[in-house]
């Protein structure tokens, strides 16, 4: 399997997008940007404005603003796959 570009999704074998609550913030609006949207939805669309943004992991994050992880990360996926979806076709 080839390593992906920095501004392509990265997809498994299975064709399933990879994000976990450890990854950054920053890590998963970089590489699936469609996520921004499910950012914005919960945290606000000025959360890319806070300076932690892009440093602290999605556990963090949602911790800091009273959010089910485990939701709130698939709902990462689902935007993710989404996206990549969109651009195999």
């Amino acid at each position: 399997m080839q390593e992906p570009k920095d501004n392509q999704p990265e997809v498994t074998e299975t064709n399933k997008v990879y994000i976990t609550k450890k990854m950054t913030t920053g890590e998963v609006t970089k590489k699936y940007p469609a996520t921004r949207e499910v950012f914005s939805k919960h945290f606000g669309k000025s959360c890319f404005d806070c300076p932690a943004f892009g440093t602290e992991d999605v556990n963090l994050a949602c911790m800091m603003h009273n959010t089910d992880v485990e939701m709130f990360v698939n709902e990462l996926i689902e935007a993710a796959q989404k996206e990549a979806e969109s651009k195999t076709f």
